[in-house]
């Protein structure tokens, strides 16, 4: 067998015929379950089938006995995840029903990460925007090369993000860095990523692959109900507060949504412009 063959025989062991689209790829190599996101024409951005998707990978991997690991990458060099796929947006997301379903699998895709019992490793090469922040920020850990740019340019696109993601965020960097993350809507470097806590690790591009793997041998050596039983703790830990108005925030998150800012950012994107805000 060539060397595709070999790859395509690996992912139908692990996964039936029609079981996922051709934009998440799922490899199974000993103790490690690769997911990738297969998107590269749009910098793997994620589209609503890739959305889809994710949640079938990571049943199969974590009904996988053998599987201690499960590392998420970008297919090639430019891109982790660029974010949600914004060509999508004017078709697929711009009515009640098309941004209701949208959050909806998105937040099934946030709380399967986050519910998972397997270790979960980002690997980040080149960007890693919006919702590859999200994603990123809901694996256990965050291994980045330099050349990585991260950052969340919902402010770019007139568009909300539910609380649970901004949750993620603040658990993780605190909320000085969170508000300059969302007000600035800049791509940070992956040493600045590092210094607020949004990465763990940066290694030169060419040890990435190396320092994951590494991570990934160590890991499998431990004891599975010890990791599962500190993730499991942890998440309880990091419950929201009786006090949080999730209903105030899903309200704030809809009049984003529903204004003419977010008509015009996803327009603006589409046509290569800057986008002209009115607040209204």
């Amino acid at each position: 067998m060539n060397q595709e063959e070999l790859q395509a025989t690996a992912r139908q062991a692990a996964f039936p015929s029609g079981a996922l689209t051709e934009r998440i790829v799922a490899e199974k190599q000993g103790p490690v379950g690769w997911l990738t996101f297969n998107n590269p024409a749009r910098r793997n951005a994620v589209s609503i089938d890739m959305w889809e998707a994710i949640p079938k990978v990571l049943d199969r991997f974590e009904g996988d006995a053998e599987i201690r690991v499960i590392v998420l990458k970008g297919d090639g060099d430019k891109a982790f995840v660029s974010g949600a796929d914004v060509s999508q947006y004017e078709k697929q997301r711009s009515t009640a029903e098309g941004i209701q379903y949208y959050e909806e699998i998105a937040g099934r895709v946030q709380e399967r990460l986050q519910n998972c019992d397997k270790v979960t490793i980002a690997m980040i090469r080149g960007y890693c925007l919006g919702a590859g922040v999200n994603i990123a920020l809901n694996c256990d850990l965050r291994l980045a090369a330099q050349d990585a740019r991260l950052g969340i340019p919902a402010a770019k696109l007139g568009l909300g993000y539910r609380a649970s993601s901004l949750k993620n965020l603040v658990d993780t960097v605190g909320p000085a860095y969170a508000r300059e993350v969302l007000i600035t809507g800049r791509h940070f470097s992956a040493e600045e990523a590092k210094t607020m806590g949004l990465v763990h690790r940066v290694a030169p591009v060419a040890e990435l692959e190396s320092l994951v793997r590494e991570y990934c041998a160590t890991i499998s050596e431990n004891a599975p109900l010890t990791i599962r039983a500190s993730k499991r703790i942890i998440r309880e830990l990091l419950k929201s507060s009786p006090a949080f108005d999730g209903q105030a925030c899903a309200a704030l998150v809809k009049q984003c949504f529903d204004s003419q800012d977010y008509i015009e950012g996803r327009r603006a994107f589409m046509e290569k412009r800057k986008p002209v805000f009115q607040g209204k």
